[in-house]
């Protein structure tokens, strides 16, 4: 197998290819592409002319912090197509997936024009795929934990807390109605009151409103993602935003004005919102995107553990521009 390597900076140059996997996707390329801020990249792996592999991989640029801030990350280990063969085991598969990995990996970390201070893979489904050649490209890895609810049962809150279970019920009860953002008019007083919650966390970066005005004008944008509302008399007090991928929705963003209505739980209702659509749309998974490094005492994981979901724990792997720190880290975490 002889692999060939194509950079594409520009979607508009990016050819109809196979795959899935919304994070890896034209689309997903498309929308990061209108957001002010960030830089997508699709690497895209053939052999004698055919795609085998793809892997997007997204640039934030930081206007607070510049260089220091600036990061590139890849959710998960990119996509895989390869022809299925008669010899093509399980496990010769995943060798012949590693093998293009690295490519994309090396290409990535030594020769791609990125320029940013961190270099990150996060969200990856096994925690040990790739593991000898990130450590070759001088990657370091920290344990991470998510977070993920089967909703293909017959009862959708099977495993969820009584508690929570009373909290929906008040909530509703209460006057909160939830649906699906429609009109941009919605999507942006949305923003509004997204931005303010994530004005405090300093580890949690959000992206500009055309992220989400994108998201919901986006051709294929009923397909890949939605955004969801919780309201009070018409206003917005709550909502989340996630994306489809394979059999899982992926919840990225979710917020909730607790304090100001807190027996409308708006936080709450806002997840179990995305829970329930996405099980009428047909998934079998609905995951927490980001459930923390593995603290004893975390409250947000706390929150999210209370719907019933599975903590499962993987790896997320950094390369820092800085090589004396980036040593340092190797030391400390290998």
């Amino acid at each position: 197998m002889i692999i060939r390597l194509t950079t594409y900076k520009r979607s508009k140059d990016i050819p109809p290819l196979p795959g899935n996997d919304v994070f890896h996707s034209t689309a997903l390329f498309q929308i990061f592409e209108q957001t002010s801020g960030y830089s997508p990249t699709l690497l895209v792996a053939s052999d004698n002319g055919t795609p085998i592999a793809k892997m997007l991989c997204i640039t934030r640029r930081s206007f607070r912090l510049p260089t220091l801030a600036d990061r590139t990350y890849v959710y998960g280990v990119g996509e895989y197509f390869l022809p299925a063969s008669p010899d093509n085991a399980p496990n010769k598969r995943k060798i012949e997936q590693e093998q293009i990995f690295n490519e994309m990996l090396t290409y990535l970390t030594q020769k791609l024009d990125v320029h940013a201070f961190t270099l990150e893979f996060r969200n990856i489904e096994e925690p040990l795929f790739g593991y000898r050649y990130f450590r070759e490209n001088g990657y370091f890895p920290m344990r991470w934990l998510r977070v993920r609810n089967s909703i293909h049962h017959n009862a959708i809150d099977k495993w969820m807390s009584n508690s929570r279970k009373r909290q929906i019920q008040r909530g509703l009860k209460n006057g909160s109605v939830i649906s699906i953002a429609q009109t941009r008019d919605e999507v942006t007083e949305f923003f509004t009151m997204l931005k303010k919650y994530y004005s405090s966390k300093i580890n949690h970066h959000l992206p500009d409103l055309k992220f989400f005005i994108s998201l919901l004008e986006h051709p294929e944008g009923e397909r890949f993602g939605k955004i969801y509302l919780v309201k009070l008399k018409d206003k917005i007090i709550g909502g989340s935003v996630c994306l489809f991928s394979k059999d899982t929705s992926y919840l990225m963003f979710s917020a909730g004005l607790r304090k100001s209505y807190p027996l409308n739980y708006p936080g709450v209702l806002c997840i179990w919102c995305a829970m329930t659509d996405a099980r009428q749309r047909g998934f079998e998974h609905f995951e927490f995107i980001d459930a923390g490094l593995p603290f004893a005492n975390y409250g947000y994981r706390d929150f999210i553990l209370r719907f019933g979901g599975k903590q499962m724990s993987t790896r997320r792997w950094y390369k820092l521009r800085w090589n004396w720190l980036n040593k340092l880290l190797i030391k400390i975490y290998v």
